[in-house]
């Protein structure tokens, strides 16, 4: 845990912020190569003129699901900490549906086609989320349940973690998040190698991430827990599992129309 890189005077340089901003650069970065790699060049200035966009998108929608659906009963109690985005308590899933507001906004504006781009922003996702997990860790948030035993992660006295469990070690499950991220995107990029239906390669992405993140929120200690013992980030995957579920389905179905359309 290394909340700080530095100070310059009073005024704290955390690592928390500077690697999302990081990997939000990198996840852009990954879509501009794509989009130049498979001369869709014609897309790039639009792809560079949403980024800043999509990342206001996405701090707006990930504070607001961290606070609205994952720990109201905490900061209804702390209403000072709702815009403390600071210390932490961004979600993933709110983030992804912030941005992904904000493109639909942007492409529907600008008659550009969705599917194409979002597959080609998907291994990018899904990269930026991975570094993500290391600001989490560096920051002491997002914390593993204990694991019983004598393996696992123990956190600083400073930290939230040790706060609520003290020296126990505990699952170190925003590093087994990180590390399948980094798995779905090699995943993502051979997927690139094939020709698949348009918006396969994103729909792929939101069904993947959510299946595991449902397994690895069972080894969560830092998230309230609703019906079934689930956390709301359990409950919010399986709603996108199924959402992207159906959505594959209509494009399998869309695409083999096209291709019995088509001229032979």
């Amino acid at each position: 845990m290394h909340p700080y890189w530095f100070f310059i005077g009073n005024f704290p340089i955390r690592a928390y912020g500077t690697i999302l901003v990081l990997a939000f650069i990198l996840a852009v970065g990954v879509t501009l190569y794509f989009l130049k790699a498979e001369q869709k060049a014609q897309y790039i200035d639009p792809i560079l003129d949403l980024a800043p966009w999509l990342l206001i998108g996405a701090v707006i929608g990930a504070r607001f699901w961290q606070v609205f659906f994952f720990d109201w009963a905490y900061y209804s109690r702390n209403l000072g900490e709702i815009v403390a985005v600071w210390h932490g308590g961004l979600s993933i899933q709110g983030g992804v549906a912030g941005a992904l507001i904000v493109a639909i906004i942007y492409i529907r504006q600008k008659k550009l086609p969705f599917w194409e781009l979002a597959d080609f922003a998907a291994p990018g996702l899904i990269l930026g989320q991975g570094i993500g997990r290391d600001a989490n860790l560096l920051n002491g948030d997002a914390f593993g349940g204990p694991t019983g035993g004598n393996f696992g992660i123990v956190y600083p006295s400073e930290s939230i973690a040790a706060s609520v469990y003290g020296t126990q070690p505990l699952w170190p499950a925003e590093i087994w998040e990180g590390q399948i991220d980094i798995i779905l995107f090699a995943i993502l990029l051979m997927l690139r190698l094939r020709r698949w239906p348009q918006g396969f390669i994103f729909l792929f992405y939101v069904m993947s991430y959510n299946s595991v993140r449902i397994f690895l929120e069972m080894l969560r200690g830092d998230s309230p827990r609703f019906l079934f013992n689930w956390t709301a980030a359990q409950w919010s995957s399986v709603c996108f599992v199924l959402i992207a579920a159906v959505l594959m389905v209509w494009i399998f179905i869309r695409d083999h129309k096209k291709t019995a359309e088509s001229p032979p």
